[in-house]
């Protein structure tokens, strides 16, 4: 299978474009967003040397199924889907936050509790919690949104007010709106036999109107446990069975990459790509009940083009 690792299209009305870690973003001068989903991925902020077949493909039709499903709860940037790994939609004035809500302690906050850390963003973290024990309920520790090649950091609801990157009201709506929203990711997992542990979201505006941008409940955003065995595996204190990109960073870490400064990216052979192909795959098939179909045309970009082409014009 093919992996598209960069985009240099020119559609119609093209006024300029962004290479993100993962999107390859094209601004319209109508207004409007031509957002491609590579199949690049990233983990510690770092681009990974290899792409990853079939990744952009699931990120982008999970994030278009759960935009849809959402659309009565917040509004979204989203206005069609014409191809499998692009998706157009409204510019939006983003807030340099991503909101951040955990169900459950592990990942990062985890590895911070074990340190001795009690508090994340200005959130008080319970006394003798274990890792993957789920919080009393779901908390919200926000970042910056970092530049390409720059770290997000934590920051505090009482930060991001002194800084002015919300006003008091923007930001009581972009926490109402990121609980609601994690409830609809959580109970939509639930019926598929998985637990959406921590996701993260994020907003814009539209006039004054504030919208969900981006993607949202990917494998790229989130971290689902498999619901069966949670209990048990909890219990014994074992390892969870989780569908995430953790996984990755776990995979690096163990191979001595955190993305630190003189740390080297460890090689990726075609083994190691093809498991993370098969377990974005997996997650695709786990969250929606169908069987996923791999648009593996011989040249993708050209396809791209065309669909993305006739839909504009």
């Amino acid at each position: 299978m093919q992996a598209l690792t960069k985009t240099d299209f020119h559609f119609p009305a093209q006024t300029d474009v962004y290479h993100g870690k993962v999107r390859d973003v094209y601004s319209l001068a109508d207004g409007r967003l031509v957002m491609v989903a590579t199949d690049r991925i990233s983990a510690f902020d770092v681009i990974l040397p290899e792409g990853i077949p079939a990744k952009g493909q699931v990120l982008n039709q999970i994030a278009a199924r759960f935009l849809d499903a959402t659309a009565d709860i917040c509004p979204n940037w989203k206005l069609a889907s014409p191809d499998p790994m692009v998706t157009v939609g409204r510019r939006c004035e983003g807030f340099p936050l991503e909101m951040i809500v955990r169900g459950y302690l592990c990942g990062s906050a985890w590895r911070a509790y074990k340190s001795g850390v009690r508090e994340i963003c200005g959130v008080p973290l319970p006394e003798g919690m274990r890792e993957n024990e789920r919080f009393p309920q779901p908390i919200i520790t926000p970042t910056t949104k970092a530049e390409l090649g720059l770290h997000d950091e934590d920051i505090s609801k009482a930060e991001i007010l002194r800084r002015g990157l919300a006003t008091p009201e923007q930001y009581a709506q972009l926490e109402r709106y990121a609980l609601a929203l994690f409830q609809r990711g959580t109970e939509v997992a639930a019926r598929r036999g998985l637990i959406l542990v921590d996701t993260k979201y994020e907003f814009g505006l539209v006039g004054k109107d504030i919208y969900l941008m981006d993607e949202i409940h990917t494998p790229d955003s989130s971290r689902y446990f498999y619901a069966e065995g949670y209990e048990e595996r909890f219990a014994a204190g074992l390892p969870q069975r989780q569908l995430s990109k953790e996984f990755v960073r776990e995979w690096l870490m163990e191979n001595g990459f955190q993305g630190r400064e003189g740390q080297q990216v460890p090689t990726m052979t075609p083994e190691i790509v093809e498991s993370i192909s098969q377990r974005y795959i997996e997650l695709y098939e786990h969250l929606t009940g169908e069987r996923f179909e791999m648009h593996d045309d011989e040249n993708l970009e050209a396809r791209i083009e065309k669909n993305v082409t006739e839909y504009l014009g």
